[in-house]
């Protein structure tokens, strides 16, 4: 995994005053054009629960259920509880529609786009020494453990607030770029936080991401 070399990349968006350093995922740069990438990510596992609400507190609640987690409300195979190292970024990604495809983009909604139910999933990746059997388990039954397998995803890195017309705006500009690639979505996309709330604007990372394949 790749280590994040600012205190400012953390993770810790909702816990005033708390820095440690984070891992990030793994991942090869198959093409770079400005502002874009494709990756391939390698398999990771990930803590994950799902949240009813609007984006931010979805976020929010999601964030706090999965800190709980990883600062000790676990089983580790000791018997014990462990703690768990932090990791960036946050994933937070809409359900899909009931027919599998991503809705319309809502104007007025505070959310990247509009979803069934209002519930999103939020994902803590789990540092990279850990495998299925050694990771502790959570307590909390709203926390599921999941191994995800090797993705290629679209990217469109950007600073700034993550507001809702920033987020509208530059899922289209991705999906624009994407298009002139030849490569089609097949997955709700996905916004990636690497920064607490604290950190000034102009420092801060966001990305969106979409899962894709070629056409």
């Amino acid at each position: 995994m790749k280590t994040a070399t600012y205190l400012s990349l953390g993770i810790l968006l909702f816990i005033p005053g708390v820095a440690m350093a984070t891992e990030e995922p793994n991942y090869t740069i198959l093409v770079k054009s400005a502002d874009f990438e494709l990756r391939r990510y390698d398999a990771q596992i990930v803590a994950q629960t799902w949240v009813t609400g609007d984006q931010d507190t979805a976020s929010r609640q999601g964030f706090k259920t999965l800190a709980d987690y990883i600062f000790g409300n676990n089983k580790a195979k000791s018997g014990s509880s462990s703690k768990i190292s932090m990791t960036a970024p946050v994933m937070i990604q809409p359900q899909a529609a009931k027919n599998g495809e991503s809705s319309k983009i809502a104007m007025t909604a505070p959310v990247m786009m509009k979803q069934e139910d209002n519930k999103w999933r939020v994902q803590f990746i789990m540092p990279s020494h850990y495998t299925m059997k050694t990771l502790p388990k959570p307590n909390n039954p709203d926390i599921t453990i999941a191994e995800l397998p090797v993705k290629t995803y679209a990217v469109i890195k950007f600073s700034g607030l993550a507001g809702t017309q920033k987020v509208e705006s530059k899922t289209e500009e991705l999906r624009t770029w994407m298009q002139s690639q030849k490569l089609e979505g097949i997955a709700v996309p996905e916004l990636a936080r690497y920064n607490p709330p604290w950190t000034l604007p102009f420092m801060r990372r966001n990305e969106i991401m979409i899962a894709y394949q070629k056409k």
